[in-house]
């Protein structure tokens, strides 16, 4: 267990003069290709990640490529979101803090065109899909180890990201049916490194580094129902179904000790196969006029055989075996909300879009055989700006990641984001008299 302990432990406060590009923080990044982002624009986020079912003209919602068709048909929207998260790390006592501060997205969508049975759209945009970010390290307490060299520390960071480049049709049929697909690149540098520091003068340290440049291609599929029941009321469902990304790029090894030796390793060949998992996710939504609006979500990926827990670079080991092991990982969402007057002309606050949400979800990683889960609930609102469906949207998320069990990790955070959603009027054929 004391492998364990030293792997997570969070003494290690990630220091701005790392420098290098990374969109999230955990010591459980260390594995694989580190900490997945929770998917989704602001508009998501604040109802607690949901949008499998969602048809909402007034935003752009990424969770589903079907909903590029829910949309004014003449309207060119585009969605820009930051983030900022701050998080707490506990483990055995001891006591960390973090904060970090990020892009989250960017996305346009637009009509491609309009005509009967079929109406299709189009959307274009960027994401991210993985963090890694960790910096902790430990004493030799070995006496023999220590008589012989003097004190040693080891010292462990790593940074990056994978990013998402995606590209989105989808066709609106008969106005209740919604099919999308969805092209997805990932791309992205990972760099990993180990320092192992001797107080003896006479004696060499030791530094590797495992640099990933990565890309994987994929695709995403989309389905949309919606049923009006009655004037107000719409019961709408949904499903999602991703493709296995096969990894490929490359992995370079450096080891100095004295001396610099350098290897590069093809990924994606006969040795090192790995693979991003698909996903499948079916949703549900309530809709009540403009005023109300209530879904869930489930969703599940499984990464019990895509490799990370046997490649060199991706992998922790131990003395017993692999500390860290894929596992499937399932995801509950749901998210309401409400806007008390969205026609109002003489009160605000009424015009204000609120919403909230809560979800669960269990890690595509364990530890040690214990399994990670991630709960926490989200608040947000979206203030309209001028006219048409502009807006400013504020969320807050409050969460919790891991336990104390076992010596394990348990983070604390607390993340604010703010997204601008842009709305306008683009594709008119003006008329002369």
């Amino acid at each position: 267990m004391f492998i364990l302990a030293a792997l997570l432990l969070p003494v290690l406060s990630l220091k701005a003069e790392d420098g290098g590009s990374y969109a999230g923080y955990t010591p459980y990044s260390v594995f694989g290709i580190g900490e997945l982002m929770t998917p989704g624009t602001a508009y998501n986020k604040t109802m607690g990640g949901v949008g499998i079912a969602s048809r909402n003209a007034r935003f752009i919602n990424i969770l589903n490529p079907a909903a590029v068709t829910a949309r004014d048909s003449l309207s060119f929207m585009s969605d820009f979101s930051i983030y900022e998260t701050n998080k707490i790390l506990r483990q055995d006592g001891r006591v960390s803090a973090n904060n970090l501060f990020n892009i989250n997205n960017f996305i346009i969508s637009f009509p491609l065109f309009y005509s009967k049975p079929a109406d299709v759209s189009m959307m274009l945009g960027i994401k991210p899909y993985s963090s890694t970010g960790y910096s902790y390290g430990y004493y030799e307490t070995n006496p023999t180890t220590i008589a012989t060299v003097g004190n040693v520390a080891h010292s462990y960071s790593g940074l990056g990201s994978l990013y998402q480049a995606f590209a989105t049709v989808g066709v609106d049929l008969f106005k209740k049916v919604s099919v999308g697909a969805e092209f997805t690149h990932y791309f992205g540098n990972i760099k990993k490194t180990y320092t192992e520091t001797l107080s003896d003068p006479a004696a060499v340290g030791l530094t590797k580094t495992n640099e990933m440049q990565l890309n994987a291609n994929s695709a995403r599929f989309g389905l949309q129902y919606e049923q009006p029941i009655g004037d107000k009321l719409r019961i709408g469902v949904g499903a999602v179904y991703g493709l296995d990304a096969r990894l490929g790029g490359r992995l370079i090894n450096t080891t100095t000790s004295g001396i610099e030796k350098k290897d590069t390793v093809q990924i994606g060949g006969a040795s090192s196969r790995l693979y991003l998992a698909g996903e499948a996710g079916v949703g549900l939504s309530v809709v009540y006029g403009p005023k109300f609006r209530a879904e869930i979500d489930f969703v599940r990926s499984d990464w019990t055989n895509t490799g990370f827990s046997s490649v060199s670079g991706f992998a922790v080991n131990g003395a017993a075996g692999p500390i860290f092991t894929t596992g499937v990982s399932q995801s509950l969402r749901a998210g309401v909300e409400y806007i008390p007057n969205p026609t109002d002309i003489r009160y605000y606050y009424k015009l204000i879009a609120y919403r909230a949400g809560v979800y669960y979800t269990k890690e595509y990683f364990g530890v040690s055989g214990n399994e990670i889960y991630s709960r926490g609930i989200t608040l947000g609102a979206t203030l309209p700006v001028f006219r048409w469906n502009n807006g400013l949207t504020f969320g807050m998320e409050i969460g919790q990641r891991g336990s104390l069990k076992n010596s394990m990790v348990r983070e604390t955070y607390v993340g604010f984001s703010l997204g601008v959603n842009l709305f306008d009027i683009w594709f008119q054929q003006p008329r002369y008299e």
